[in-house]
């Protein structure tokens, strides 16, 4: 089956829904008509500029090209990372927990399926390393985001807890331990939710572009299994990694607890 291809028009009908959307929140003042219409805009823009990169690196295959992108998708990710907490780590560390945690578990993850699962050769190939590691960064941008805010939040509201237990001497890592369960849980609900809902509730976007481009059904379902559990192993690590990384640093070399380090 060919692909049908979409023609401006046809995108301005879709995009007269997202008009429609921001016209009824300005009707029932909810304050939100325009964010919608920046959002459109900006993924738009950023969609249609991600396309002429791309365009441009499948015919080329450079591999510092393909590096040079790859980083700067790291690189939005951890600020999205950082814009999205409530109490911020002070200094680099605000960015640097994020933006190294997505680096150990996107990157090991992404490289462990192109070279070792789907076998591409060579195994930075644009056309499977670009939206594989879009997808890992999108999703665990989104967990570890989640388990960071959990964290700096409870570890806040319930510092004279965490110093009670210093107090009756507990090490730094079981005065916070309840907290850090409870930020990795938070990190790991969204991907968790998505699976159980996948091919009951909704096709998941890999499989649903797969199959309007005329993959068989069942090659699509198993590319998209693929795909969610590659994203909850790069969601459970760096979501690990990003509460390893935080909890220690709220606390001192002398296992005092240290929220000055928050924002």
């Amino acid at each position: 089956m060919d692909l049908i291809t979409l023609s401006p028009f046809d995108l301005m009908l879709a995009c007269a829904l997202v008009l429609l959307l921001a016209g009824l929140s300005w009707r029932l003042h909810l304050g939100v008509g325009r964010r919608i219409l920046i959002a459109a805009a900006r993924s738009t823009v950023q969609l249609i500029l991600v396309g002429l990169v791309l365009k441009v690196l499948f015919a080329t295959r450079a591999p510092w090209l393909i590096g040079l992108l790859a980083l700067v998708m790291l690189s939005v990710a951890g600020w999205e990372i950082l814009a999205r907490q409530h109490h911020r780590f002070r200094g680099p560390w605000g960015y640097g927990i994020g933006a190294l945690s997505m680096f150990l578990s996107s990157f090991s993850v992404l490289v462990l399926a192109l070279t070792v699962i789907i076998g591409v050769e060579p195994w930075y190939q644009p056309q499977y390393l670009i939206p594989l590691l879009g997808m890992l960064l999108g999703n665990t941008m989104t967990g570890i985001a989640i388990a960071l805010d959990q964290l700096s939040r409870q570890a806040w509201e319930g510092r004279s807890r965490i110093e009670a237990r210093l107090l009756l001497g507990a090490r730094w890592d079981e005065a916070i331990g309840d907290i850090r369960r409870e930020a990795l849980r938070a990190g790991l609900i969204p991907i968790v939710n998505a699976m159980a809902a996948a091919g009951v509730v909704s096709l998941p976007g890999m499989m649903t572009g797969q199959i309007l481009a005329g993959s068989p059904p069942m090659e699509a379902a198993k590319y998209q299994l693929l795909i969610m559990f590659l994203i909850s192993g790069g969601t459970g690590l760096g979501s690990l990694a990003a509460v390893w990384i935080g909890s220690r640093r709220l606390f001192d070399q002398r296992q005092r607890l240290r929220l000055d380090r928050l924002s």
